[in-house]
């Protein structure tokens, strides 16, 4: 992508993974975020939209929608804060599983394997980690889906479709994540993760198929000196 000195900031879950910026979001598209907003920042939750009947019942509806979704594959174009684009690949497994994979030229691999979150650069041959449930990522992943522990900062209709953005009650300050549906039928097409550096990356999906068989391998983290390791350890 841009260069080996981009690519050894630190990282964030599915934030700026194109320009091979290492803070974390997914949180993810799905981007993941170990550090947190200072005292000041944190001691301001955000502030709750009032919601009507037809909001309420919706979000039911989507919780629902989105409880349904066992294990997902789908292609990706993903827009990093500072206008960097990219494409791949994930699947999805819930609960706590997610794989992201990135077209070349970009090195990076992205796994959630329902502990961690693990940045994988196969180019440097690096790999950084942070837990999966500091992150917004947290918030697509987990099982049971509800909303009883969000707090609702946005939700707006459009032609077809539903946006809404949510954070979590307990740590407001682990980042927020927007979801955007197509209503009729009720389709999450995309997704939006601010991270606690306030960085801003989109993950818009297409092709996505559901319900497949998928192998658990894929959200294993495999360590490429493991094998080399073992050699040597008495």
């Amino acid at each position: 992508m841009i260069g080996i000195e981009e690519r050894r900031r630190p990282w964030r879950f599915l934030g700026d993974s194109v320009s091979m910026n290492r803070r974390v979001v997914l949180a993810a598209y799905f981007a993941f975020a170990a550090a947190r907003l200072s005292a000041v920042a944190a001691a301001t939750p955000p502030a709750a939209v009032a919601l009507t009947p037809q909001d309420n019942a919706d979000l039911q509806r989507i919780a629902a929608y989105l409880d349904s979704i066992r294990t997902m594959y789908a292609k990706f174009r993903q827009i990093a804060s500072g206008g960097s684009i990219a494409t791949g690949q994930l699947w999805m497994a819930r609960p706590g599983r997610m794989r992201f994979e990135y077209d070349p030229p970009s090195p990076i691999l992205l796994l959630a394997d329902m502990f961690y979150v693990y940045y994988v650069d196969k180019e440097l041959i690096q790999m950084s980690k942070v837990g999966l449930k500091s992150t917004p990522a947290w918030l697509l992943l987990r099982d049971p889906i509800t909303f009883g522990d969000l707090i609702v900062t946005r939700f707006e209709r459009g032609a077809n479709t539903i946006r809404l953005t949510v954070v979590e009650k307990a740590e407001p300050d682990n980042g927020s994540l927007t979801m955007v549906f197509s209503d009729n039928p009720l389709a999450l097409r995309q997704w939006s993760i601010v991270d606690q550096q306030r960085k801003t990356t989109t993950v818009s999906l297409y092709d996505e198929r559901f319900g497949m068989a998928l192998d658990p391998k894929l959200f294993v983290y495999q360590d490429p000196y493991a094998a080399s390791r073992r050699q040597y350890e008495p």
